[in-house]
C-alpha cells in the first residue's frame, strides 16, 4: 500500500460500496461537522483573488506569522512538488521512515540519502544539502524535539524542509517562529488532516518573505469555495475546541481496542492521530478486517519497516466499535 485512504480500490475488490467501508487507513480528523457556506454565483463564474487576501490574513492569525510568509498550493503534496523544483543540484537528507511524496519530488534521485531516524538521526548531513523531517512523523506519529538537529543542520548552513501537518492534534510545539531567524527554513503545513477537509485541496508553504518571493505559485491554484471553506474553519473556535476534546476520547478508545485484542506485539507511542502496531500476523490481520470493511495502513513501503506494521488511524466511537468486534474475531 503505497498510501491510504484507497477506499475506492478495495470497496470494489469486496464487492461494496466505498460508502461502506470504515477507512482507518486515513488519518483525518474524525471530527466534521456540517459546514455553512452557500455556493454561490459569484463563487462558480468570478475568478478568485489571486492574493487569496482574505484566507492569507485568517492564517497569518491563526499561526502566528505574517501574510508575506505564506504561499498557497493546491494540497501540501503540490506544494512540495513546486518547492522541490528549486532545489535542482542540492542533495536531500530524508529522515525516514516519512510520508512517500517527498522522494518522488526529488528530481534527481542520485541526490536522496536516507538517515534511518530510528537508529542514526544524529548523522551529519552535508554541508549546504537540503534536509526533510517531518514532525510528528509518520507512519509512528512521534514528536521529536528538534533541538540537537537544528543546531546540526545550522551548522552545515543546511535548507531545512519541516513538515508539521500532524502537529494541531495534541497542540505540540512548532517551529513555525523560527522562519524569523533561520532563512533558510520552510515549513509544509497540510490543512486536510487537522480541519477534516480531505476534498479541499490547500496545503501551504510557511517561509521568510524573500523565499516566499522565488515560489512560482500557480494563478487561481485554489477555488473560490475552497478557500472560503477554508477561512471559515480556521476561525471556527468552536471546531478546535471539540476537535481537540473529541481527539483525546477517541484516541483513548483505539487504544484500548488495540490492547484489549491482544493480538500485538507493540503498539507504539503517539503523538498525533495514528498510532503505528507491530505484528508477526499483519497480513492475517489486514485481511480478515477487510472482510469486516475496516482498512488499514500497511507500513511495507515506507522506508526501514515491513508489512508487519500497520498504522490505525483515530476514528469515532462508532467506527473503534466495529473494529473492536472486528479484532475480537480474529483467531
Amino acid at each position: 500500500m503505497k498510501h491510504g485512504a484507497n477506499i475506492y480500490k478495495y470497496a470494489s475488490e469486496i464487492g461494496c460500496k466505498s460508502s461502506e467501508i470504515i477507512d482507518f487507513s486515513s488519518n483525518i480528523n474524525s471530527y466534521h461537522p456540517n459546514i455553512d457556506i452557500t455556493l454561490t454565483n459569484d463563487m462558480l463564474v468570478k475568478y478568485p483573488n489571486t492574493n487569496y487576501s482574505a484566507l492569507k490574513k485568517t492564517i497569518s492569525k491563526k499561526y502566528e506569522i505574517k501574510k508575506s510568509q505564506v504561499a498557497l498550493f493546491n494540497g501540501a503534496t503540490s506544494a512540495i512538488f513546486e518547492l522541490f523544483k528549486t532545489f535542482k543540484d542540492s542533495k536531500v537528507y530524508l529522515y525516514a521512515p516519512l510520508y512517500g511524496e517527498y522522494e518522488k519530488a526529488v528530481q534527481d534521485k542520485s541526490k536522496i540519502v536516507k538517515i534511518n531516524r530510528f537508529k542514526n538521526i544524529y548523522i551529519k548531513p552535508e554541508k549546504g544539502s537540503v534536509v526533510v523531517f517531518v514532525n510528528p512523523s509518520t507512519p509512528d506519529a512521534s514528536h521529536y524535539n528538534l533541538d540537537k538537529l537544528f543546531s546540526i543542520w545550522r551548522e552545515q548552513k543546511c535548507t531545512v524542509v519541516l513538515d508539521e501537518s500532524f502537529l494541531e492534534f495534541q497542540k505540540l510545539k512548532s517551529l513555525r517562529n523560527q522562519i524569523n531567524y533561520y532563512k533558510k527554513l520552510y515549513i509544509i503545513q497540510s490543512f486536510t488532516k487537522f480541519y477534516a477537509c480531505g476534498g479541499v485541496r490547500i496545503g501551504a508553504i510557511f517561509s521568510n518573505k524573500s523565499n516566499i518571493q522565488k515560489l512560482k505559485t500557480p494563478m487561481w491554484n485554489l477555488s473560490s469555495f475552497d478557500a472560503k471553506f477554508l477561512e471559515q474553519r480556521l476561525q471556527d473556535a468552536k471546531f478546535d475546541k471539540q476537535s481537540t476534546k473529541l481527539h483525546k476520547q477517541h484516541k483513548e478508545e483505539l487504544l484500548s481496542a488495540l490492547k484489549e485484542s491482544k493480538l500485538f506485539s507493540k503498539i507504539y507511542n503517539s503523538d498525533s492521530n495514528f498510532v503505528m502496531v507491530k505484528s508477526e500476523k499483519s497480513k492475517e490481520i489486514f485481511e480478515h478486517l477487510l472482510t469486516h470493511k475496516i482498512l488499514v495502513r500497511t507500513c511495507g513501503s515506507f522506508d526501514f519497516l515491513t508489512n508487519e506494521y500497520l498504522r490505525f488511524a483515530v476514528k469515532d466511537s462508532k467506527a473503534h466499535n466495529k473494529l473492536t468486534e472486528a479484532l475480537k474475531s480474529f483467531s
